[in-house]
């Protein structure tokens, strides 16, 4: 980007100089002017205007993309940090829920020892805790994948790269 504004600085000090100097030569000899020169310096003027007009519409063109995808990126930034907040409450929830099914668990195999609980009840209690565990389990795999998902593009890209 800087080399493309030290270009745009230079093409307008240019501009100026052939200004000057045209401005010089018409002083300079006001009733003959050589008309080849003074055509041929109009046709340089005219030339760089082009060139920095081409110039600025590359740096248009340019800043442009650089907004666009700044944008994107940031988007892609923000729906990341949602996901992974939503992953870290599903998380703490599921960790909350296997932690009062272990106790939950662990008190009806205490009781079940002693000759006062039920089979049934301890059997459903063992269901819900592997089913919580099960849901852990997916929840950590879908966090996984999303992970996967971010940097395959990455990878991807470095693959090129080599």
């Amino acid at each position: 980007m800087s080399d493309i504004t030290e270009l745009e600085r230079r093409i307008a000090a240019a501009l100026e100089r052939i200004g000057t100097g045209l401005d010089g030569l018409e002083r300079i000899n006001p009733d003959r002017p050589d008309a080849d020169e003074h055509a041929a310096l109009r046709e340089a003027l005219e030339a760089e205007r082009t060139a920095n007009a081409q110039l600025n519409e590359r740096v248009k063109a340019i800043r442009e993309r650089q907004e666009v995808q700044v944008a994107r990126l940031e988007e892609r930034a923000e729906e990341a940090r949602l996901r992974l907040a939503e992953a870290e409450n599903q998380i703490a929830r599921l960790r909350a829920v296997n932690a009062r099914l272990r106790e939950t668990s662990a008190a009806l195999r205490a009781a079940n020892a002693e000759g006062l609980a039920d089979a049934g009840a301890i059997d459903t209690a063992m269901k819900a805790e592997l089913e919580a565990l099960a849901t852990l389990r997916a929840g950590d795999r879908a966090e996984l994948e999303a992970i996967i998902a971010d940097l395959a593009p990455m990878a991807a890209k470095e693959d090129g790269n080599a």
